[in-house]
């Protein structure tokens, strides 16, 4: 990875709760970074592709050197952006998306 964003998600995750969680939680669910290995089953990216997705809350999050990622959930970095604002894109643009549909 190379950059992941903070949002409200993570606030509120993160917040004191009533439950103690059994398990720590790594946190942060958006993120962009650089493709370092595939699956054979892989058809859509290659080892080196600058790449950004939103996780799923139910998995752990972003805030680690390495995921492993479903590729229908990840799209390219669009080239005219750095890491750090890629990173921030799939929160807003999850959010734009909903508004409008």
């Amino acid at each position: 990875m190379k950059a992941i964003s903070v949002n409200p998600v993570d606030t509120k995750i993160r917040a004191p709760k009533d439950k103690v969680e059994s398990e720590p939680r790594i946190l942060r669910w958006y993120t962009a970074g650089v493709v370092v290995g595939i699956r054979e089953e892989v058809t859509e990216f290659q080892t080196g592709d600058e790449v950004y997705y939103a996780g799923d809350i139910t998995r752990p999050g972003c805030n680690s050197k390495f995921h492993l990622v479903d590729e229908l959930i990840v799209g390219r970095k669009p080239k005219n952006l750095d890491f750090p604002n890629a990173a921030s894109f799939p929160f807003t643009g999850i959010i734009a998306w909903e508004t409008l549909f």
